[in-house]
């Protein structure tokens, strides 16, 4: 994809999410302050304590980086990147990422480092990369969208989080609780490719992350570089296959399982059905997000939507 340099003297407006990531926001913020004033680098830092303001604020760095041909920073989770990555798409202003989150795949995915200051002195030497978003329902997601079993192990997670601190085996033990107990299982009325399918499924999982999708071994990743969506659906099965499942994603293997079915897309449109009919709300997550939607959904592909600060050295692809 086509890369470009960004204005060397451009002011930094950057989303702090205090809440977000293990890592002190205090120290995060003094960190950012110390790497930029060291350089005499223009930057405003606006402080986020409530997460219900982070589109708020994000609105308002975006309206002053417009004016003064600013840049926009997310720190903050994959959560807090997509809350602000929501209002720059289609700004016309520039992003960066100072990564402070459990697992970061987003970052991840673009070489951008897990250490603030050194994803700070990137933010001075990096280059502009236009990357793909994923949409569904007017919503962007920069890494996944899901419904029916992982939107509940996201919501059990954050509730382990909370008692006992973020971090990935906190993760792995809240999800071995959500599976042990149960779940619903879905119909669904998917159309793509021409073609209308009926699908009897627990979870429905759309991913916009190579990291992530090689990582439990899903062959589709590889349709990323192509300007495609991957699709994934658990067939209906008891509570030790799904944990069996779990180990298999631990160990990359996922997709070889009878009980997945995957697939690429640009496009998708389901329909969730209740009782023969079709309609009403579901809780989708995106990006670690959970909120509520109204059916049909709208899954589509948007290349080149979000142009990124990645590493000047990192690969084009």
């Amino acid at each position: 994809m086509p890369q470009s340099s960004p204005s060397a003297d451009a002011p930094l407006f950057i989303v702090l999410n205090a809440g977000s990531g293990s890592s002190d926001a205090e120290r995060t913020r003094e960190t950012i302050e110390s790497v930029l004033s060291g350089v005499g680098r223009a930057h405003r830092i606006l402080y986020v304590e409530d997460a219900r303001r982070l589109h708020t604020v994000a609105w308002q760095a975006v309206q002053e980086a417009r004016i003064q041909k600013g840049i926009v920073v997310a720190a903050g989770g994959d959560g807090t990147i997509n809350a602000v990555a929501q209002v720059v798409v289609g700004s016309g202003v520039a992003f960066g990422v100072l990564p402070q989150g459990t697992f970061n795949y987003f970052s991840r995915e673009y070489g951008i480092p897990a250490d603030t200051a050194e994803a700070t002195r990137l933010l001075l030497t990096g280059r502009i990369r236009r990357v793909q978003v994923g949409w569904v329902n007017e919503r962007i997601f920069l890494v996944n969208a899901s419904l029916g079993l992982y939107p509940a192990l996201l919501e059990n997670r954050e509730e382990w989080k909370q008692q006992f601190g973020r971090s990935r085996i906190i993760a792995l033990w809240a999800g071995l609780a959500t599976l042990l107990r149960g779940h619903r299982r879905m119909t669904l009325e998917m159309e793509h490719a021409g073609r209308l399918q009926t699908l009897h499924t627990s979870t429905l999982f759309v991913g916009n992350n190579r990291l992530q999708l090689e990582q439990i071994g899903i062959a589709e990743a590889a349709a990323l570089d192509e300007g495609r969506l991957a699709a994934l659906a658990l067939r209906p099965t008891g509570r030790l296959a799904m944990l069996w499942l779990l180990a298999r994603g631990a160990f990359g293997r996922l997709g070889d399982a009878d009980e997945v079915q995957s697939f690429s897309f640009e496009t998708l449109r389901l329909s969730v059905l209740r009782r023969g009919r079709r309609g009403g709300r579901i809780k989708i997550a995106t990006d670690g997000e959970v909120g509520w939607m109204r059916t049909p959904l709208e899954f589509r592909v948007i290349p080149d939507a979000l142009p990124l600060i990645v590493p000047a050295d990192g690969a084009d692809g």
